[in-house]
């Protein structure tokens, strides 16, 4: 009991934004993972360039902060590593696209 106790009042516990805020940023590698399923002409690369920077962003955060929340540094490393995968499918897209352009032209 007084383990629980310590957790709950810890700076990383539930009473604290270090607990929270990682765990709202999920809906992000959530919602990516279920993008994959998604055609590539439906992704958005702005959006996704702009997640990955964000990510990127919120690690160098994550790891700098003290007490260092290693939380929010997981979440924003699975969020990199789905919005680089919806990044790499929407440039395969792009670049495939021309060509099939010019072949459909000939």
């Amino acid at each position: 009991m007084e383990s629980v106790r310590a957790y709950l009042n810890s700076p990383m516990g539930p009473k604290t934004t270090h607990f929270w805020g990682p765990m709202a940023n999920w809906g992000f590698v959530i919602s990516g993972m279920m993008d994959t399923k998604k055609p590539p002409d439906a992704i958005s690369g702005n959006m996704t360039t702009v997640l990955c920077i964000y990510s990127m962003l919120c690690m160098r955060f994550a790891w700098m902060v003290r007490p260092r929340n290693h939380m929010l540094l997981a979440c924003h490393a699975a969020n990199e590593s789905v919005q680089l995968y919806q990044l790499s499918r929407w440039l395969r897209y792009r670049n495939l696209q021309p060509k099939e352009e010019a072949a459909a032209s000939d």
